[in-house]
This record gives structure tokens, sequence and C-alpha cells, in this order.
């Protein structure tokens, strides 16, 4: 009882009975008024007829006319005077007309009833128009028709409609079934994908062609799998990842610290340079430890930002600054290019310098010879940066994945190079908390090209 099925084609069949009854019973009030309708205009005009054409009700032959005309139009008449007294019949014992109804005669006003027979107990509708002569009042002559004329059409079409309402109702019962499993069967086929992906299958993906709602919900589904299954990928590379990156700055740590302490070099000369080296690696941790912390707080939104208008040109050049002694002893040249009246962006200043610090720091990194090449311009509300570099570039298959934690393109040229891995994920984003973008292009051994993009402060507006 707690299939879809059942419970989907029991709510539509409820539905169609609740149209269908009601719609029924409308239907054959509606047949059944038509035919009694019809019957009673026609022995209203019958009866208004005759009763023009009697003159005297001592004329015999006129009344044994009148039952011929009755036993030809298979309807019965019934004549009475102006008391009531029955003058003719057609072998019908009906009773008495009222007063009210004799009176309402008398007025020249037509009377519609329902006769019963006395004997035979059938029922008849019967119309009745008063008999005047020289304007005066002298009987009624009422024309019957027996109410089986009109319940044998009403029955047959009530038959009609029932045999209808039944074949109607068994094609409702193959299209709801039809319906029904239709809809259900996908919500069966997402329902143990689902199970399957809570069990750790993850690979699992269900078909539904349809383009509504199951369709959008099959779609979610899948890339619910397919991003908990690149979320499962990526925490293991960084689980992966973050135990090489501490376990090798460690590794020369202890041991450089074991030849130290043993005693185990030939020259203060070489001690120093055991210490240096040891002072190198925990400076490297420190550093990979301080991007991860940044790098949580930004993920989980509690990093404190101190937005204000800001001139990009001032950041940037303090950063080109920094950079310029790097530069400078790998013989790498700078070109800068900035355009005159840069409007300020809303940003926090130390954050916007990391940002920039970190993308120069990448450029010298990467390239051996050549140059480094910054422009800065407004336009169309929006401050853009480009830092474009000579290096080696970045295959294009890698490009999609640079902003991940601890993705290298070459990961032993990158730690020998002394990167971390989180440097452009931090960059990221510190652009995004601040209300930019970031994107790049890149060309294996030609070089690579960072843009920057920030919104003018309010306001410059």
């Amino acid at each position: 009882m707690n299939k879809i099925v059942l419970k989907l084609g029991g709510t539509i069949m409820v539905l169609f009975l609740v149209v269908l009854l009601p719609l029924g019973y409308v239907a054959n009030q509606i047949f059944t008024s038509f035919y009694y309708n019809q019957v009673g205009t026609e022995i209203d005009d019958l009866s208004k007829k005759y009763a023009r054409t009697i003159t005297s009700f001592d004329d015999e032959q006129i009344l044994n006319m009148f039952k011929t005309l009755a036993d030809l139009t298979n309807k019965d008449i019934y004549i009475v005077d102006s008391n009531g007294s029955v003058i003719a019949k057609t072998g019908i014992r009906v009773g008495d007309i009222s007063e009210e109804e004799m009176k309402q005669l008398s007025q020249g006003q037509p009377v519609r009833k329902k006769f019963m027979d006395v004997e035979t107990e059938s029922s008849y509708l019967g119309s009745g128009y008063p008999i005047t002569q020289q304007d005066s009042f002298i009987g009624a002559f009422f024309v019957l028709a027996s109410t089986n004329d009109v319940i044998k059409p009403v029955e047959k079409v009530r038959d009609l409609l029932i045999l209808s309402a039944v074949g109607a109702l068994f094609l409702a019962l193959g299209l709801t079934f039809i319906l029904s499993k239709k809809m259900s069967d996908p919500l069966l086929e997402m329902e143990q994908a689902t199970r399957q992906i809570a069990k750790g299958n993850l690979d699992i993906r269900v078909n539904i062609p349809s383009r509504d709602e199951l369709g959008s919900l099959g779609k979610a589904i899948n890339d619910l799998a397919f991003e908990t299954n690149r979320y499962r990928t990526n925490r293991k590379e960084f689980f992966a990842n973050i135990s090489h990156e501490l376990r090798t700055p460690i590794s020369y740590m202890k041991g450089y610290a074991q030849v130290l302490k043993q005693g185990l070099y030939k020259t203060e000369a070489e001690r120093v340079q055991y210490l240096s080296i040891i002072e190198d690696e925990t400076e490297r941790m420190v550093r990979l430890i301080d991007d991860l912390f940044d790098l949580s707080k930004m993920e989980e939104g509690k990093i404190d930002l101190h937005m204000a208008p800001t001139d990009l040109t001032e950041v940037l050049e303090a950063a080109l600054l920094t950079i310029k002694i790097d530069m400078q002893t790998k013989g790498l040249d700078l070109n800068t290019y900035i355009q005159k009246e840069i409007p300020y962006i809303e940003a926090d200043g130390l954050r916007l310098q990391q940002v920039l610090m970190n993308l120069l720091g990448n450029a010298v990194r990467y390239t051996e010879s050549g140059t480094i090449d910054v422009r800065v311009w407004y336009e169309k509300g929006q401050v853009h940066v480009e830092i474009k570099d000579t290096g080696i570039g970045i295959p294009e298959k890698e490009l999609p994945f640079i902003f991940e934690r601890f993705h290298r393109v070459d990961k032993s040229r990158s730690r020998e190079l002394g990167g971390t891995g989180l440097g452009l994920a931090i960059v990221k984003n510190l652009v995004e908390l601040q209300n930019g973008t970031i994107t790049v292009t890149s060309n294996v051994n030609k070089g690579t090209t960072f843009y920057l993009h920030f919104p003018v402060s309010e306001e410059d507006l």
C-alpha cells in the first residue's frame, strides 16, 4: 500500500470518480428534464388544440373522434365539465381534479399535473386546457401521456452513460497504471542510485532522459555523485599532499639536527650550512601552515577583511618594489603600463597586496629568461590587471585545476622552486572575497597571463 503506483493511481482514480459521478448525475438530470419537457410540450399543444375544437359536450361523435385520436397518438384523454365531473375518458381511472385546479382552469389558465391510475398504479403526465363556449368556461380537456414514454428513453440514455462511464473508468485505470509506472520507475531508479551512493559507490549514474522535474532530479543526483566522488578524490590527494609536504621538511630537520647533535660535521662553515637548511625548512613549514590556516578560514568565511576604497596602483607599485630584487637576480625585464587616474576599488589593501605578490612571485619563479609585463586599466566600471610572463607555461588540460589546493603542473619542479601548491587557491579565494574575478590563459614554453577584474568603489561611481 505504500507503493507510489498505488498511491498515485488511487489518487487519480478518486479524482476521476469525483468528477465523473457528478457529471453523470447532471447529464442524467438534463436528459430526463429534456424528455419531460418534450412530452409536456407535446401534450400541451394537443390539449390546447382539442379544447378549442369542442363546442358542446352533447355531440357523441366528436367525443368518440377524440378517443380515436387518443389511440392513434398513443395518448389518453380526460374530459371534465365545469364542476369537475368526467364527461369522457379512454379507459384510465384517475383521481378527481382539485378545486384549486378547476379554479385555475376557469380563469383560462392551463394546468399540468401528474396523474395516477388507481387500478394499474401507472403514472401519467397530464396537461389540461380550459374549454370555453361564448367566453364561458364549460370544462377542461386533459391529454395524458404515460411516464413510461419518458422513462424508457431516459433509461436508454442512462444505460449508455453508465456503459460509457465504465469504459472510461477502465481506460482511466489503464492510463493511470501506465502513467504511474512511468513516473515511479525513474523514482525507484533514483532511490536505488542514492542508496548505492550512500554505500560509497560514487561511479553510479541514473539515466532519466526526460527534461521535466524528474529529469532535473536525476541530473542533480548524477551531479551529487560526481561532486562527492571528486571531493573524496581531492580529500585523499589533500591528505597525501599535506603528509608529503610536512614529511619532507621534517625529515630534513630531523636528519640535519642529528648530524649537528652527533657532531658529524667537519668545519664551522658546514655546521652553519646545516643550520641554514634547518632554518629554511622551518620557514617552509611555517609558510605551509600559514597558507593552510588562511585557506581554511577563507573557505569557512571566517577571514576578516578590512574593506575600504583602495588605490590599486599604489598597492601594485609596492608589490613590484618588493619583487624587483628577485627579477634583477634572474635578469628579467619588467614592463609596466598603468593608465592614469585609475578609480579606487573596494578592497583590503594587505590582502590585495598578498594576491599581487603571489602572482608576481609565480611569474618570476617560473620564468627563466625574458620579460614580465604588468598592465592596469579602467574600462566599463571595472579596474583590470594583467600580469603576463614568458615562462614555462601551463598545459591546456591543467588550466581548469590550477586554482585547486595542492595542484601542481610539475610537482618535482614546484617543490624544487619552493611552492606549496596552495598559493593560487588562496589567490582565487581572496579575489572573490573582494568581489573580483580571476582568469588565466597560457601556452607551454611561451608564458602565462593572469587577468584580475575588480568593480570600482561606489565612491568613485
